[in-house]
């Protein structure tokens, strides 16, 4: 692309840029406030980190979806640094915290200079969702009693939790309203998070959940003003306070305990966090990325280390890459950098503007986007989600919960990692496998002289301890070639490599490449989960891991037989037709499974795990779907249930037909694409009576291939059969209007 080329693209995506950074500046605002009080930091704090961190890491970032600002995994470090580094005295704390955070950001600069991006990869999966639990936990424990308008109650998380009924009981003791409002706007600020994903209006969603809880919260004070005409019932020190003049009453770090050992440890901790969240929040976002492009992560780290030392120098919190704004931003069009900065300009002109409004925030409502974001990475989900991984994998995401909640985060990080080699040597029956093969080179990578592929062999033992050796030989390989992992002379391959694999495997079939894994065939595992461990021990369930069919697969099997047709029961993750579909252009695919296939017709059911954003704003669906292939001209289109409130469920571009002489069609669905006079020529009276008379379906063509989905659940026996009549019906109109 010339640099012309890319100018005019810059600049005709500049509308879409400044949206997105809008929309994400409404989530950024609060959460800042938020996570800066929960910290026990000045409110303004939150804010400077996402105002300096989106102006630094937009100017020099290696990555393009990214937003940046506090981050909810510091929290608990943030505020045990403030609570304890000042012994008592909490501005002074800040103060040796924000130098603390200086520190960090030289030390996080340096990483990205000496490129230790990898260093991630010496944490195992399961450990790190503990760590991220445990601190959800934190969080929800803290959070709930502000959010009932108490913040007289401290401690550790779990006896701060364990205080919760003695809230709830002064609430019942003293039922004025200078109680109960408080604690009951909390409440509603929790309702209408928790509500919000229902409502899937597009108009409703241009303002995020947060945005709609200070709304709320704003709107109360002017109630008791304006209508009631009486002073707002609200305490002082359960609203947000901001310094009159911002600029002249910055803050300036204390460095005077720079060589004592727990200013030390907190600036080890602040970047131990810091880089794991950001290099998982990349990795997320990059999934992400409707372009496929992948960030510099080294690049990253030097940005995010210069903008969290400038953050502190100025008064705010460290800086990291946020997955649940970055989520937003992508979901609302953002294509580069720009939007980034745009939030951040955005948060600029709040607080320099709405400064009045802001501090008409009470700290309840603020609390209650804490709570729900602690419970999101505590939720019980995210536990099942890793036991069915493996037992040994809830085990050492049990330990470190525990120890983190009990310690710190470092003990329980470092735990994590202790318990994953010891069950890894328990598993294995061998301590040598590890300890005599550790430090010695296990990949071997060569290019196929006949072939021209990429074959890269790996010995002895793949996990956590030396996956970076295996990511280096990868990070080589140009993603539009062909690479063959070929594990049979491995004994052991973690659930880390596991899930890291199956992400190079989705990367290059995004660009084009082929990703083929060999030599796991004689492995076992304990689940059947695709990131399970596998090892080359012999097990008594190995020959039956794909025959214990469960009844809806047997009945799905009796459905196969009956038509005719095949079925595979087994998990696959080639899925790389379905992501021609717009549908997932920002969602990740996981596996694919229950497969019935209809060759000579070009039909092919199956149902689908895909996932919806990541990371804490992560959701897993199931889901069945319907691919026919057919040689017929359809244009391309989308068709979709238009919902009570009107809009529907998928983002898109595209503008809603509306057609005259059905007017209770246009009202039911939402239909577009990128040809309006094709499609509406293709919509005649008889198709559209069709699409009338029957079940609704999300159906997207794309020319010679249509896919069709149900619900956002995997289909009982029955719905499948309404489905492939539906479909049978539908390709026979297509077929007479040809014939």
């Amino acid at each position: 692309m010339s640099k012309k080329t890319a100018v005019a693209s810059f600049i005709g995506a500049l509308p879409k840029n400044i949206f997105a950074g809008f929309v994400v500046s409404l989530v950024a605002l609060p959460l800042g406030l938020g996570l800066a009080i929960a910290s026990e930091a000045p409110p303004i704090a939150g804010v400077i980190a996402a105002i300096v961190g989106g102006t630094v890491v937009a100017l020099f970032g290696g990555s393009q979806l990214t937003i940046t600002g506090p981050g909810n995994g510091l929290v608990i470090v943030l505020l045990s640094a403030i609570t304890t580094l000042g012994h008592g005295d909490l501005y002074q704390g800040y103060l040796f915290t924000l130098a603390a955070i200086v520190c960090s950001g030289i030390l996080m600069f340096l990483f990205g200079v000496f490129r230790l991006g990898a260093l991630s990869e010496f944490f195992p999966s399961s450990a790190l969702q503990g760590m991220l639990a445990a601190i959800g936990i934190g969080i929800l424990a803290k959070q709930i009693h502000v959010m009932l308008g108490i913040t007289s109650i401290s401690g550790a998380p779990l006896e701060v939790l364990s205080r919760v009924p003695q809230s709830i009981l002064f609430l019942i003791d003293n039922p004025s309203i200078n109680v109960l409002l408080p604690a009951g706007l909390g409440l509603v600020s929790l309702i209408i998070l928790m509500s919000y994903s229902i409502l899937r209006n597009r108009t409703f969603a241009l303002v995020p959940a947060p945005m709609w809880v200070v709304i709320v919260a704003i709107s109360l004070t002017y109630y008791f003003e304006i209508v009631l005409q009486t002073p707002y019932p609200v305490s002082e020190n359960l609203l947000i306070q901001l310094p009159k003049k911002l600029l002249s009453n910055l803050p300036s770090p204390d460095f005077s305990m720079a060589f004592s050992w727990p200013f030390i440890a907190t600036v080890l901790s602040i970047t131990l966090i810091s880089s794991i969240e950001t290099l998982l929040s990349i990795k997320a976002v990059d999934k992400l990325d409707p372009e496929k492009r992948r960030s510099n992560v080294n690049k990253d780290l030097r940005a995010l280390g210069l903008a969290t030392s400038i953050s502190g120098l100025v008064g705010g919190l460290n800086v990291v890459t946020v997955i649940a704004r970055s989520s937003v931003n992508v979901n609302n069009g953002a294509s580069n950098r720009s939007a980034n900065l745009f939030h951040a300009l955005f948060l600029l002109a709040f607080i320099v503007f709405l400064q009045d409004q802001i501090q008409r925030i009470a700290l309840p409502a603020l609390a209650a986007i804490l709570v729900y974001t602690g419970y999101k990475l505590a939720a019980p989900k995210n536990l099942w989600r890793v036991l069915k991984v493996g037992r040994e994998q809830a085990a050492i995401f049990g330990v470190t919960l525990v120890i983190t909640l009990l310690s710190d985060l470092i003990t329980g990080i470092l735990s994590g990692i202790l318990v994953t080699f010891l069950l890894h040597v328990w598993l294995n029956k061998d301590l040598f496998l590890f300890t005599r093969n550790w430090l010695k080179p296990n990949v071997l990578m060569y290019l196929e002289e006949e072939s021209g592929n990429y074959y890269v062999s790996i010995k002895n033992f793949c996990s956590f301890l030396n996956f970076y050796k295996l990511k280096r030989v990868l990070d080589e390989i140009p993603e539009t070639e062909h690479a063959i992992l070929d594990f049979s002379l491995c004994s052991f391959v973690d659930h880390t490599v596991m899930e890291g694999i199956n992400e190079y495997s989705e990367i290059f079939q995004r660009k084009g490449g082929a990703f083929e894994i060999i030599g796991l065939d004689a492995h076992t595992t304990d689940a059947q989960h695709p990131f399970a461990i596998r090892k080359s021990l012999p097990s008594r369930d190995f020959f039956k891991l794909n025959r214990n069919l469960t009844k809806r697969q047997v009945t799905l099997n009796g459905l196969a037989d009956s038509l005719g047709w095949d079925y595979r029961s087994e998990l696959t993750q080639d899925t790389k037709d379905l992501e021609r579909f717009s549908y997932f252009s920002s969602k990740v695919i996981n596996y694919q499974f229950n497969d019935i296939a209809a060759k000579d017709l070009g039909i092919h059911l199956f149902d689908l795990s895909y996932s919806e954003g990541v990371f804490i704003a992560k959701e897993d669906i199931k889901a069945t779907f319907l691919l026919v292939e057919h040689n017929h001209n359809v244009p391309h289109f989308i068709l979709e249930r238009e919902h009570f409130l009107g809009g529907i469920n998928e983002q898109t571009s595209f503008q809603d037909l509306n057609f005259s002489q059905a007017p209770d069609f246009s009202r039911r669905f939402f239909l577009g694409g990128k040809d309006p006079e094709a499609i509406q020529q293709f919509f005649d009276p008889k198709l559209i009576f069709f699409f009338e008379s029957h079940g609704y379906y999300r159906i997207e063509s794309i020319g010679k291939s249509l896919l069709i989905k149900g619900q956002n659940r995997l289909s009982s026996i029955q719905e499948i059969k309404r489905l492939l009549a539906f479909t049978h019906e539908l390709m026979a109109i297509l077929d007479q209007r040809e014939a």
